[in-house]
């Protein structure tokens, strides 16, 4: 029962095989199948008739319900409701310290004041939000048309009539 106690590394993929899922969790495939028919959610087919794939969350539902099975010591129907429990949305009349933890409500608090600052400041400070574009560019200088070149220039630029010349 050591074994069941230590934490269980699973490797950096999203999908498993099931000899992969029982070699990782250290559990027997007929075991695996078992929670598979308990927990029809565990676990995607390909395929109709397709063995099943896992996902990396299904895998770390497979070592919860081993936890929840061999360590505390439900049976399959407890570590099901277990896990309903677990994933029901919270009641909204659950308090926040509750939720949240100890020294929640200064959290917010806190966080709060950090987002009305920021508002306060992109507002100007009177409470109305005002978003200017950003200042207008100087426009550019338009480039001055140069002259006919001289008689001189002609001379060094070989005229190619919109062609390219090649070669050297």
């Amino acid at each position: 029962m050591a074994d069941t106690l230590a934490p269980v590394e699973i490797p950096q993929r999203a999908l498993f095989k099931a000899a992969d899922v029982c070699e990782i969790v250290k559990v027997q495939p007929y075991v695996l199948r078992s929670w598979e028919s308990e927990f029809p959610e565990l676990g995607i087919a390909k395929t109709p008739g397709a063995p099943r794939i896992y996902r990396r969350a299904d895998v770390e539902q497979v070592v919860r319900i081993k936890h929840l099975l061999l360590v505390e010591g439900l049976t399959l129907a407890g570590a099901r409701r277990r896990l309903e429990e677990e994933a029901a949305p919270v009641a909204a009349d659950t308090p926040l310290d509750e939720l949240m933890g100890r020294h929640a409500r200064e959290r917010i608090t806190e966080v709060k004041r950090g987002l009305r600052a920021l508002f306060d400041l992109l507002s100007g400070g009177d409470g109305e939000l005002r978003l200017t574009p950003p200042p207008a560019a100087r426009p550019r200088p338009i480039p001055v048309a140069r002259g006919k070149a001289s008689r001189g220039d002609r001379a060094r630029a070989p005229r190619t009539n919109g062609r390219v010349r090649r070669g050297g």
